[in-house]
């Protein structure tokens, strides 16, 4: 074989290597130290000094200071604060958070959030995002924000206002929060 028959073999080699999955990382175990809001929080793993910021992957759930934004927090909190969860880690995004699907008790998280009615399934271009159905699940039965006609996605949201800066919250009524477990 000669120089020009290694080149094209060469080049569909790696062609064939770049398009095989990337290998994820192994998930780690950790401790829930704070939660921010309805989908940003912090863990500790052990051994290791630093608390880590996680940003939930695949869901978004209110601003704070948009109505239903405490309601999301306090739910993810009553859920997972001081809890050990199971990280799946995927990326970092602009903000420096990890991007990460979170377990706890074998359940995943973001889905549960979605399901109760306390974040959407984070839309990718023209995807409905990876929790579409269970989305589409709570909106049919008018679970948590859901139960709201014409509730406002956060990304919405933050276009309109900008981001929450020290301003009130929209409170949520009573009637609503009925349709969030409280467990």
């Amino acid at each position: 074989m000669n120089w020009k028959q290694l080149i094209p073999a060469g080049l569909a080699l790696l062609f064939a290597l770049l398009a095989l999955p990337a290998q994820a990382a192994p998930p780690w175990m950790a401790t829930v130290t704070h939660v921010s809001d309805g989908d940003t929080l912090w863990v500790q793993r052990s051994g290791q000094a630093a608390p880590i910021k996680l940003r939930l992957d695949g869901i978004d759930a209110p601003e704070l200071c948009q109505r239903w934004g405490l309601a999301a927090r306090d739910l993810l909190s009553a859920r997972v604060l001081h809890q050990p969860v199971q990280v799946h880690a995927r990326a970092s995004d602009a903000y420096g958070r990890v991007l990460a699907r979170i377990e706890w008790r074998g359940e995943d998280v973001g889905a549960w959030m979605v399901a109760h009615g306390a974040a959407w399934s984070y839309r990718y271009r023209r995807s409905g995002g990876p929790y579409q159905a269970l989305e589409a699940q709570a909106r049919q039965a008018g679970r948590g924000l859901f139960a709201e006609p014409g509730a406002e996605p956060p990304r919405n949201f933050r276009r309109r206002h900008g981001p929450c800066a020290g301003a009130g919250t929209i409170p949520v009524p009573p009637r609503a929060l009925n349709t969030i477990p409280r467990h």
